[in-house]
């Protein structure tokens, strides 16, 4: 039986013709799955290169049929993250408020629209499935856990209607124990100071490595008149509370520095947090002796947050996926229907979530030959020696093998690797390569086998692939390790099997073999402007306009020519389809009009820009413009510049300029032979 999970909006990247659901949905994906096993599964993010993407699902289907060598016909369910009622009321809402969205109708009618517009297919009923929010998430946690029995939690902003679910799942079913709404959301709570400290959604992980930095008691007080714990592991929030952040300290500018207050509200926020997680979890694991416990929801990706209940002993073991946010509701929307149209299906723990786009050796050499004006290639006799030795000499590795990671981590195909012995990595990563916070720290990752001899590991469990728990590394280790330790002592870290991931074992066991220390920082492939790279093209660009030393892909090595700007002019530039050229006429002086002009993204949430968060146009001079304007993605910089009869200044200006619009991922520029 063949099932497609599906999560995220309705529109497509260019149009905003619904509008719909634009607060809720985001972090688009599909995963299709055969007899409970996944064929493949990718976020949007990744194809259409824009961070937390809630435009529909249109390229990830795409992708995973094309992967499976199906076509829509083939599917025999259609698994949706959301509750139908839930769902029919929100779309009565929006159509009271604009009535041309009357013709919808209701959810099913809907979702038939937009897989008769999309696809040109005709989605019967008995076909489509509705899964609750929070049952998505609780379903992905547990079908992944192989567990047959476990506790499950479930927390986030908020999803039809409710924010936390206590779940007890005993052989497949699922009993409801508490549910929160949103007046309790602990997600909301979350994003309500750190709103007040200059961060803004999807910034959560930010203020959790921020938190180590701070002294929780500071303000432990005034963050504990935000929630009362009530009996039977019940709690309450109070919103209303949020205001007296006030009393201590003003709101914080986006760019403006960060003080001890903001560390210390910081720390005493993930204390609160985490005071109230295990008041839940403490009277549930008495109320049902389970001994396993299973989280999810975007809370559950606090890796702070889930190794202290780890340290806690109330649970033998304690799974989370690496993508427990909202991105893994298609699998659990597949995994749940799945397993209920198959109830006999054997439960078995996922090792991996390698789901994504292939890197097939035989396209490697053509793909880079392509950047030739840009790379010298060479493809190596030994991957993991030569790369390792590398390593050893101090450069910082763009690292692409096999399939691409499903979920928001980089756990070894699309990384960027380093030596953690190296303290000023850490500071040259940070500002060189993902342009973010100096104090955010690095994941590292270890062979499984020698897990504990570096990190302080409870219980008997000692497998950790999804890089969803902090735990301290062991004191002896700290300083020797400087680049993946935390001020705290601790780590992020991820554990790697010869099995799930042969290829980035033998380089981590190659640097341990030469160093003693079979570890290696690994962070996210990406800039700060856009999605974890996922094609080789992806990886080019990013290494190019990156302060990378090298890098790899397959048994390939590339490292780059001295570029100019004026190399550009021979690639075949594009705009990105969720992008908008503006040209406005208005007053640039109390007594003069004139023209300005920008590009802006055609959604708020969908960029991750250093500046305004509110989403302000990026700023264009004239020539550049109408460089983009004419861009079809058939021709080069320089036959536009030619066409548009440019003089040598204007020329020269727009290959001044373009560098940095091409940093920030607002144009596309492809090689000729990379033609679209």
């Amino acid at each position: 039986m063949l099932v497609l999970g599906l999560s995220g909006g309705c529109d497509a990247v260019f149009d905003k013709y619904f509008k719909l659901f634009e607060d809720a949905h985001h972090d688009t994906a599909a995963v299709l799955m055969q007899d409970g096993h996944v064929i493949a599964g990718i976020e949007e993010e990744r194809l259409i290169r824009i961070k937390h993407t809630g435009k529909i699902w249109r390229f990830a289907v795409l992708f995973c049929l094309e992967q499976a060598n199906k076509t829509l016909e083939d599917i025999d369910y259609f698994a949706i993250y959301s509750n139908e009622d839930v769902l029919n009321k929100v779309l009565k809402q929006y159509q009271i408020s604009n009535p041309l969205l009357a013709e919808i109708g209701d959810a099913r009618q809907l979702y038939r629209y937009l897989f008769q517009n999309e696809f040109n297919f005709c989605l019967k009923d008995n076909q489509l499935v509705f899964v609750d929010h929070h049952i998505t998430h609780a379903a992905t946690a547990y079908y992944m856990s192989g567990f047959s029995d476990s506790l499950v939690l479930t927390i986030d902003a908020l999803g039809d209607t409710l924010s936390t679910n206590v779940i007890d799942v005993r052989n497949g079913r699922f009993d409801n124990l508490l549910s929160k709404s949103e007046s309790d959301s602990l997600g909301i709570l979350y994003l309500d100071v750190i709103r007040f400290l200059g961060y803004r959604i999807y910034d959560e992980y930010k203020v959790m490595g921020l938190a180590p930095y701070g002294r929780s008691h500071v303000y432990r007080e005034q963050l504990q008149r935000f929630y009362t714990l009530l009996p039977n592991g019940d709690y309450a929030v109070h919103r209303e509370r949020r205001f007296e952040l006030f009393n201590i300290t003003s709101p914080r500018k986006k760019d403006a520095p960060i003080t001890q207050v903001h560390m210390d509200i910081a720390a005493a926020l993930q204390e609160a947090i985490e005071t109230i997680v295990l008041h839940i979890l403490r009277h549930f694991q008495q109320v049902t002796g389970h001994a396993r416990l299973v989280i999810s929801g975007g809370v559950g990706q606090s890796s702070s947050m889930n190794g202290k209940i780890l340290y806690s002993g109330l649970f033998e073991d304690v799974f989370v996926p690496s993508f427990a946010g909202d991105s893994g509701c298609a699998y659990g929307a597949a995994a749940y229907t799945t397993h209920q149209m198959q109830p006999e299906l054997p439960l078995a723990r996922v090792t991996h979530a390698y789901w994504g786009t292939p890197i097939h050796d035989d396209e490697i050499s053509d793909t880079l030959e392509a950047w030739r004006t840009f790379l010298h290639t060479e493809k190596m006799d030994n991957r993991s020696e030569q790369v390792s030795d590398l390593i050893i000499d101090g450069a910082v590795i763009g690292w692409v093998q096999g399939r691409s990671e499903f979920g928001p981590r980089a756990l070894g195909n699309r990384s960027i690797l380093a030596d953690p012995r190296v303290a000023t990595h850490k500071e040259t990563i940070n500002a060189m390569i993902k342009m973010r916070e100096s104090y955010r720290p690095f994941a590292p990752s270890v062979v499984e086998e020698r897990v504990r001899d570096f990190f302080e590991v409870p219980g008997e469990n000692a497998d950790f692939p999804f890089m969803s728990f902090v735990l301290n590394v062991k004191p002896e280790w700290r300083t020797q390790l400087p680049a993946i330790t935390h001020v705290d002592g601790s780590a992020r870290l991820q554990t790697v099997s010869r099995v799930s991931n042969p290829r980035y074992w033998e380089l981590i066991d190659a640097f341990g073999r030469k160093t003693g220390i079979p570890i290696l920082l690994n962070t996210s492939f990406n800039n700060n402007a856009e999605p974890i790279v996922d094609s080789i093209d992806d990886a080019v660009v990013c290494y190019l306009t990156s302060g990378l030393d090298y890098l790899v892909v397959g048994d390939y090595l590339a490292r780059k020519k001295a570029w100019q700007p004026k190399d550009i002019e021979d690639l075949i530039i594009s705009l990105p389809k969720a992008a908008r050229l503006l040209r406005e006429d208005c007053y640039i002086s109390h007594s003069e009009r004139g023209f300005t002009y920008s590009l802006v993204w055609n959604y708020d949430s969908a960029r991750d820009f250093d500046f305004d968060p509110t989403q302000q146009p990026r700023a264009l001079s004239e020539v550049s413009y109408k460089v983009l304007q004419a861009a079809d993605g058939e021709h080069s910089v320089s036959r536009l510049m030619f066409a548009l009869g440019f003089s040598k200044e204007q020329q020269s200006q727009v290959l001044d300029e373009l560098p940095g619009l091409w940093s920030e991922r607002l144009l596309v520029l492809r090689p000729e032979s990379k033609r679209r």
